[in-house]
């Protein structure tokens, strides 16, 4: 198909509470959101930047600077555009793998929706629900900590994730098994605030059986991570490090990790999400859908990818109101633990206008 035109969203959206990683707090989340239009209609996509380069080196100004000046241009110059021709469309721009997912992402929604597909359809999709865990930040103290969890287990959610740094980890680990009990799923994310010297400490965590430690170390520290897996029994899971297929089968090769998160945006896009999925199950390597504070257009493509068959661990893929009081498409409502699969052509949903036009700040159109 031939692009019309593709619009740039920026949206701000209020958390319902502070978010506190070992990289910072967020209290609103500022995205970019894709639109592409084409002579059938048109698709969505998101792109999963931060506001600053703190999970990756991509960030929304940067983000929103690489689509409008190179990645949107190569794509409305091209005579024949198809979701799998995007990533070789744009292979001549290293790096931006979230821009370059929004795009893919948006361009698949109209693909698929011109031809009354769905995305968990045309991804693989094996399953019409998928359990749901919810991450928790780092707290003040750890009673607040116990409320929070003891609340999200209240709504339904199969699994605890707890944000942790040095000195938030053995501790509010230990309270939160001794409060709910070793039948509680559980696991814990660093994302990348320790380093090997901190073995002993992640050591410690080994008791609790815990489901992974995710990403502990620095995101380019495989090796590492390798040597980790030798000290700690609990499995370590690769997130930040994971960028592609490839680097999937890499880090399996050499022992740093036993688990994967996918993240779409983090890797490319869920064309490649999907190879990554598939490089971890042909080596017996489990996965888990991760998430970057979705709206509804995001978690309903992630709750479709979550839905393929090598995805056996819960994963972020929480309701609406974990994160927003209003979303920007119809809300998605934890139902015994469990989220739908949307079935309807592409992502199943859409922003609904007046709700996306409450959080728009800027709005810029690329094409004739």
């Amino acid at each position: 198909m031939k692009l019309d035109g593709v619009e740039l969203l920026r949206v701000r959206m209020p958390l319902v509470a502070p978010f506190r990683t070992s990289f910072g707090t967020q209290d609103v989340r500022e995205l970019l959101l894709v639109r592409v239009v084409t002579p059938t209609g048109e698709g969505w996509g998101k792109c999963g930047a931060m506001a600053g380069p703190v999970y990756s080196s991509e960030y929304v100004d940067g983000a929103e600077h690489v689509l409008r000046n190179f990645l949107v241009p190569a794509l409305l110059a091209a005579d024949d555009v198809t979701a799998h021709k995007v990533a070789p469309l744009l292979a001549g721009y290293k790096g931006h793998r979230m821009a370059k997912a929004a795009l893919e992402m948006a361009v698949l929604d109209a693909e698929l929706r011109a031809h009354g597909q769905s995305f968990a359809r045309a991804l693989g999709s094996t399953r019409d629900s998928v359990p749901c865990g919810v991450s928790v930040g780092i707290m003040d103290s750890v009673p607040q900590l116990l409320d929070v969890v003891g609340g999200y287990l209240d709504e339904g959610y199969v699994r605890i994730k707890l944000k942790i740094e040095p000195g938030w980890d053995v501790e509010p680990v230990r309270a939160v098994r001794e409060r709910f009990g070793d039948d509680v799923l559980l696991q814990v994310d660093a994302n990348t605030a320790y380093t090997l010297a901190d073995a002993p400490v992640l050591a410690r965590l080994d008791p609790f059986g815990l489901l992974l430690i995710e990403q502990p170390l620095d995101e380019e520290d495989i090796l590492g991570h390798a040597e980790l897996a030798r000290r700690v029994r609990t499995p370590i899971c690769l997130d930040e490090s994971i960028v592609s297929a490839r680097s999937a089968a890499d880090a399996i090769t050499l022992g740093a990790c036993a688990i994967v998160n996918i993240k779409p945006g983090r890797v490319g896009g869920y064309l490649e999400a999907r190879r990554v999925h598939d490089v971890c199950a042909a080596h017996g390597i489990p996965v888990w859908c991760g998430g970057m504070i979705e709206t509804g257009l995001g978690r309903a493509a992630n709750v479709a990818l979550a839905s393929l068959p090598g995805f056996t661990l819960p994963g972020d893929t929480s309701a609406s109101d974990r994160f927003y009081r209003t979303d920007i498409t119809e809300p998605f409502v934890l139902k015994d633990g469990h989220l739908p699969v949307p079935t309807g052509p592409g992502l199943g949903v859409a922003p609904v206008p007046d709700l996306l036009a409450a959080v728009t700040t800027t709005k810029v159109w690329l094409g004739s």
